[in-house]
């Protein structure tokens, strides 16, 4: 049986054209956006294939291939002295420096950085499975992961049982707290839209 490597699916240049294309993007670009980009410029890959924004396999597929293929290269910039955000609402590229000594818990706390880099879970993955998963979100956000409400709740300085009202309230404190213009930090601004992000669309909006 054919078990096909990451390095089998990824074009050789891969790595160079996501940097440039958040070098084109330092305030991020979100994940959708990424994969369009990624199958115009490589036709030939699993990114273009017509199921991968539409079948529930091939998506989870999809999304795995990126989401590894990003750990591997942030492990890579590490070593550069450079940091990669990897999440589905906001991919960016920071120098290390930046991020050093107000690291937060959103950044620290990322359970699943094992789990995509673990290939036997793209190899084993089959439609039913993806499809217990699909039932989970469903039964809360949509493609938002428990992990990431946890450490966007931390971030909150939130405690379940919570709303949306509450979030959108402990936003506006955050922000008057940390904005830029009152002697606030910029990273903890960043931090919070981020988080605000992953709370919508697991909560809701008010």
């Amino acid at each position: 049986m054919n078990r096909p490597n990451p390095d089998d699916l990824l074009p050789a240049d891969f790595d160079r054209f996501v940097l440039s294309c958040l070098a084109d993007a330092p305030g991020g670009i979100d994940e959708f956006s990424l994969i369009k980009v990624l199958a115009a410029h490589f036709p030939d890959t699993l990114f273009a294939e017509p199921g991968a924004l539409r079948d529930p396999l091939t998506l989870f597929q999809t999304h795995f291939l990126l989401f590894h293929a990003l750990y591997r290269l942030s492990d890579r910039l590490t070593e550069q002295g450079l940091e990669l955000q990897v999440h589905a609402l906001s991919i960016r590229m920071l120098p290390r420096g930046q991020v050093a000594e107000q690291r937060t818990l959103l950044r620290e706390a990322d359970p699943l950085r094992s789990y995509y880099l673990d290939w036997e879970q793209w190899l084993t993955t089959q439609g039913e499975d993806v499809e217990r998963l699909l039932k989970g979100f469903s039964q809360g956000g949509a493609g938002v992961s428990r992990q990431e409400v946890s450490a966007a709740l931390e971030v909150f300085e939130l405690r379940e049982p919570v709303d949306a009202r509450r979030i959108k309230q402990r936003y506006r404190e955050l922000m008057s707290q940390h904005h830029p213009d009152r002697g606030g930090s910029t990273d903890r601004v960043q931090d919070v839209n981020q988080a605000l992000l992953i709370l919508q669309r697991y909560y809701g909006k008010p």
